[in-house]
């Protein structure tokens, strides 16, 4: 199961991107059926023979195999991509084009194509971003609704709706040179910083960490940076954040248990992301203006290039948080700020952070709001209002790895 999963986060959008390409924005559903069928495929023959050597090539000649036999048949019946559409009348030319577009490169090209095309400006942000999630990188439903703290069905009608609208366009946004590309490129980041963060610390009701998750977006921005106009500083900033935080995740975890970032083994950092993430930080440092990734990014180096947790620049960090938030202020932004202030300046003055932030009714459902008072109040001495607020993150808890680490803490209280 771990496997077909890890196959579909990394498959199933390169293969339905490449589809939507051959048979046109407008077949974006035939798209998903052939994918649908290949893995359905994968895994009737796998559980006889066995797992191939090399599955995503497998994967990728049965979707390919099963497009030519689509376009055989119906190319009578309906039209496909009208850029294609003279390659793919002729029998001369139709396996030689499909066989092309299939490769590895033209993939790449395809799916930086389909992301900038599901940021279309009829579609509203939230939607946009939904799309992408949906479609190239295989977060079903529920996993959507859970990042934007939505319902099931309220989600699923998004992705339904922005479907039609991307099924209207006449053909994929073309990324070599669109004056429209710098407007859609934000939403873009937006949607890989998400991936990566549900990955990290999502709303999973399996694991509180999902490497691959991670590792998917990671691979999406680098793809990003291959292109000419998504090389930008704000890109390489978003880049530089995921590798300095994926450098912390093999301590985040420690014998299936979470760990607290203050008492995580820094030995146990991978220093080769680090560096990567500090070569990244520093080309990002090459424009006027810093975005909110920049910022995020810094953050991160600070907690990643510190020996012990004992030397951490916590001064550093809040001004760096001050600067984040008057970038892009938010209840959780402010949250990990009074954290930080309660790490530098003690307990009672992480409480006395908490309780000014505005819009505080909007970390009631965030289990780790509840768990930073509780370590707060654990620290103070009030361990039996630290144990209520312990409970109140345990009732919230979102997968066993949470639960866990809030029953550990409310024992400590004892």
């Amino acid at each position: 199961m771990e496997l077909s999963e890890h196959l579909f986060r990394h498959e199933a959008g390169r293969m339905v991107a490449t589809l939507t390409r051959i048979f046109g924005v407008h077949n974006l559903s035939l798209a998903e059926d052939v994918v649908q069928e290949a893995f359905c495929r994968a895994l009737e023959i796998w559980g006889f023979r066995g797992v191939p050597e090399n599955p995503s090539a497998w994967l990728m000649t049965t979707a390919k195999n099963r497009a030519l036999d689509v376009l055989r048949r119906e190319r009578t019946a309906r039209t496909f991509a009208p850029e294609l559409t003279r390659q793919l009348e002729s029998e001369w030319t139709l396996a030689p084009t499909v066989e092309e577009e299939f490769g590895p490169t033209a993939v790449r090209d395809d799916e930086l194509r389909m992301m900038f095309s599901c940021c279309t400006p009829r579609l509203s942000e939230e939607a946009q971003v939904a799309l992408i999630l949906h479609i190239l990188c295989g977060f079903s439903v529920d996993e959507i609704a859970g990042a934007f703290v939505s319902s099931h069905a309220a989600i699923e009608k998004r992705i339904t709706r922005s479907k039609k609208v991307l099924a209207d366009s006449k053909k994929l946004f073309d990324v070599s040179g669109s004056d429209d590309f710098a407007r859609r490129l934000p939403v873009v980041q937006r949607t890989l910083y998400l991936l990566f963060n549900e990955g990290y610390h999502g709303a999973s009701s399996e694991r509180a960490v999902r490497s691959e998750l991670c590792q998917e977006a990671m691979r999406l921005t680098s793809m990003l940076l291959r292109n000419s106009l998504g090389a930008i500083p704000s890109s390489y900033a978003l880049a530089a954040l995921m590798s300095l935080n994926a450098a912390r995740l093999p301590a985040r975890v420690v014998s299936g248990n979470l760990t607290m970032l203050v008492e995580q083994d820094r030995s146990q950092f991978d220093q080769s992301l680090a560096e990567e993430g500090l070569k990244l930080l520093e080309h990002s440092a090459t424009g006027p203006e810093i975005s909110d990734y920049h910022v995020e990014a810094a953050i991160a180096w600070v907690h990643t290039s510190t020996q012990r947790p004992e030397d951490t620049d916590w001064a550093t960090i809040i001004s760096l948080y001050d600067r984040l938030m008057a970038i892009r202020p938010s209840p959780v932004v402010a949250l990990n700020r009074a954290i930080a202030i309660a790490q530098r300046e003690g307990p009672q003055r992480g409480l006395e952070e908490i309780r000014a932030i505005r819009d505080l009714e909007r970390l009631a459902k965030y289990p780790f709001y509840h768990a930073a008072l509780g370590e707060f109040e654990v620290r103070i001495g009030h361990f039996q209002d630290a144990r209520h607020h312990f409970a109140s993150a345990l009732s919230l808890a979102r997968n066993p790895m949470e639960r866990s680490f809030f029953e550990q803490r409310i024992a400590a209280c004892k």
